[in-house]
């Protein structure tokens, strides 16, 4: 089977695109979802997004996601921002959109070159001792640290995402966030299914400017998060004990179109 695909990065989080509105790619192949994203022997991605007919009235397209290691995940921020401005590429969409992911529906704008993606509200954030944990689409644990750019993000992460707190629910994402102004952080996430620290993660970046406002670390509504792959921004409203009204915002970049034989 021959296969074209694009690829697109959102802060260098980086997806294989498929428009599959056709089914010629079948959702239950994981080893080939998993060469696809392989870095070795396929294309390389932390993750491939497959763009299908919408099947809720009002939808412009449905979102199907797939970590790395070829498993459909949780619903993926900077993914779904690359979605849209995919849609965008096809034509399906001008500058909104609104479509359907794992995790229910999303409405995004594209504006001055920059995606803003709507988050699904959040009604719990988890206060521990030592940590944060709140779900954002995914589930996401969240550690401040004095200086994050010493720490091992694989090998610590990994500890958290196996760790006997999270076996029962089939792990965690992992965010390590440092305070650099009032309105400002810096993060870096090791992500589950993906195994590794990624560049960036749309979904842990939402959860982390929650987290700070949450603990007091801030009392902005509108939050910069500085990734390893670039800024992103996360806007909220707080309403009673809950989050709504929640935007995650950056740049959705097309990188390259191909073809592959599997």
């Amino acid at each position: 089977m021959k296969l074209t695909f694009y690829k697109y990065q959102g802060t260098g989080n980086d997806f294989v695109m498929i428009d599959n509105r056709d089914q010629k790619l079948s959702k239950n192949n994981t080893k080939i979802i998993q060469r696809l994203c392989d870095r070795k022997f396929g294309i390389g991605a932390d993750g491939l997004i497959l763009l299908e007919n919408p099947e809720v009235e009002g939808d412009d397209f449905k979102m199907v996601y797939f970590n790395a290691d070829g498993n459909e995940s949780s619903m993926c921020g900077n993914g779904g921002r690359c979605l849209v401005a995919f849609a965008k590429f096809l034509g399906i969409v001008n500058d909104k959109a609104r479509f359907t992911a794992i995790d229910g529906a999303h409405e995004a704008v594209i504006e001055n070159g920059l995606v803003s993606l709507k988050m699904q509200d959040v009604k719990e954030v988890n206060q521990f001792e030592n940590f944060m944990f709140l779900d954002t689409g995914s589930p996401h644990h969240v550690l401040f640290s004095e200086d994050i750019a010493k720490t091992d993000i694989k090998k610590e992460g990994a500890e958290v995402r196996y760790s006997d707190r999270y076996k029962k629910t089939g792990g965690t994402n992992v965010n390590f966030v440092q305070e650099l102004s009032e309105d400002s952080f810096s993060v870096r996430t090791y992500e589950r299914g993906v195994e590794d620290e990624t560049l960036s993660c749309g979904t842990g970046v939402t959860a982390v400017a929650l987290a700070a406002f949450v603990s007091g670390k801030t009392q902005a509504e509108k939050v910069k998060l500085i990734t390893q792959g670039g800024e992103l921004s996360v806007s909220f409203k707080k309403k009673g004990d809950h989050f709504e009204d929640i935007w995650l915002t950056g740049p959705a970049e097309y990188v390259f179109k191909g073809e592959i034989v599997c």
